[in-house]
């Protein structure tokens, strides 16, 4: 892989770790008893994310999520302070919330009707003088986990001792505060049941090393090769620059249907470019930069490069996001509470709301650029969180082409004839990312 990483010189490149080169068992994938070491030493000891604050503006606001089969309950309460709770009513187990997202300021239990308040307090029981240990309300409420917010989102742990949230994602914080995910909203939220393992997802948008074969039609704006990668404590990235031709193909110059339309979703009009393909790259960091606020936005807190690239992110263990300067692909990863062969695969796109109130700019329609006027639309609806299986719906071309190669891998990594991951230096992150699964299985460094 190329190591001058032109096109990032002032990106802060981290020296690359040396994990050697021996394979990463397969074993890690297929195993159950390696599935049980993760959930004891990762699982119920890592940050977790649990949800947008977006929904949780407003007291009584909650979300559910679930992980390895527990549910879970993230609720702002009457005080205006966000908690996470198991989601499990006192009295005899029952799940307590069923739905996804909403506002209730008490949650009544479906089974007997004990009420709980959006603190997680026992508010009503029937009958309560008929417990001879005592009266519930005085002694029972849901139990609590702990609960903190950052860059965007809210986050809880299995692990009462976990350490700060602020410690945990360390330098992640500085990275995203700038793209302010509080203010993009989403606009598609579903959950896919995959045919296989967490890990087998989390590599194959960690590297950029199948992009020519499985997503051929990328390359023509896309560069692949020449990417830098950023290992850090648990976390890493690699940023992938948006708007130029890929290494891997000999047609530097001409700009395809594809490098137009990113074009025009930049606000340039390709029928008035001058320039060739390797240009436009930087073209539209120069037109974002300039009509940013003509156009709602405010960028002045990235520099030119995100206002281009894709800079990508793992935050340990299980969160990829995908950053654009005016958007954000998120997907979460989750196990399956059982089967080492399946997973959740959470995949949540946002974008940021044009805001018409940007100093300096005061009109509502205003003209990008001296051309067409843009109008600044009414904040969207949010979707309805959908779940469904493996094939069932398309989740976009290029999602769809990951999605078709992944069962087969989880299949290939259950062969007697296959041993493990070959991993070449396009595919440090995935390196680094077993090295941390390992720090916390094995070193007892976390």
């Amino acid at each position: 892989m190329a190591k001058h990483w032109k096109y990032y010189s002032d990106q802060d490149k981290q020296t690359d770790p040396d994990y050697g080169t021996d394979i990463i068992a397969k074993e890690r994938y297929v195993s159950k008893e390696f599935m049980d070491l993760e959930v004891e030493n990762i699982w119920k000891k890592v940050w977790l994310m649990g949800g947008p604050l977006l929904d949780l503006q407003n007291p009584g606001d909650y979300i559910t999520t679930e992980i390895l089969g527990e549910p879970i309950l993230i609720s702002m309460g009457d005080d205006n302070k966000i908690r996470a709770f198991y989601n499990v009513c006192q009295h005899r187990g029952n799940r307590l919330v069923h739905s996804i997202k909403g506002n209730n300021s008490e949650h009544s239990c479906s089974f007997h009707g004990w009420r709980y308040n959006s603190n997680g307090e026992l508010k009503f029981a029937p009958d309560e003088e008929t417990f001879p240990q005592g009266i519930p309300c005085d002694k029972l409420k849901l139990k609590e986990l702990p609960c903190d917010t950052a860059i965007g989102f809210v986050w809880f742990s299995l692990n009462k001792d976990v350490e700060p949230l602020e410690e945990y994602l360390g330098i992640i914080n500085e990275h995203l505060n700038p793209y302010h995910f509080e203010r993009q909203f989403i606009v598609n939220d579903v959950t896919v049941e995959m045919p296989y393992n967490w890990k087998t997802s989390v590599d194959a948008f960690n590297e950029t090393y199948h992009v020519v074969q499985t997503h051929p039609e990328l390359t023509s704006w896309i560069e692949d090769l020449d990417i830098q990668i950023d290992c850090y404590d648990k976390h890493n990235r690699y940023l992938v620059p948006f708007g130029t031709p890929s290494s891997h193909i000999k047609d530097k110059k001409t700009i395809t249907d594809d490098l137009k339309l990113y074009m025009e979703q930049a606000g340039i009009d390709p029928s008035k470019f001058k320039g060739d393909a390797t240009e436009v790259r930087r073209a539209i960091q120069l037109h974002r930069r300039k009509h940013g606020k003509e156009m709602g936005y405010d960028f002045s807190e990235l520099n030119d490069d995100q206002l281009s690239d894709d800079f990508h992110y793992l935050i340990f263990p299980n969160i990829t996001l995908n950053i654009y300067p005016e958007s954000m692909m998120l997907f979460r990863q989750r196990p399956h509470p059982t089967d080492p062969n399946q997973c959740l695969f959470d995949l949540q796109n946002y974008v940021m709301q044009p805001d018409a109130n940007i100093p300096g700019v005061t009109e509502r329609e205003r003209r990008i650029g001296g051309g067409k006027i843009a109008k600044i639309p009414e904040q969207p609806e949010r979707p309805l969180h959908r779940q469904f299986k493996h094939g069932e719906e398309s989740l976009g071309l290029v999602l769809d082409q990951d999605a078709y190669n992944l069962p087969n891998v989880q299949q290939g990594m259950n062969s007697a004839g296959y041993d493990g991951l070959w991993l070449g230096s396009q595919e440090l992150r995935i390196r680094h990312f077993h090295a941390t699964i390992d720090d916390y299985i094995y070193k007892n460094k976390r």
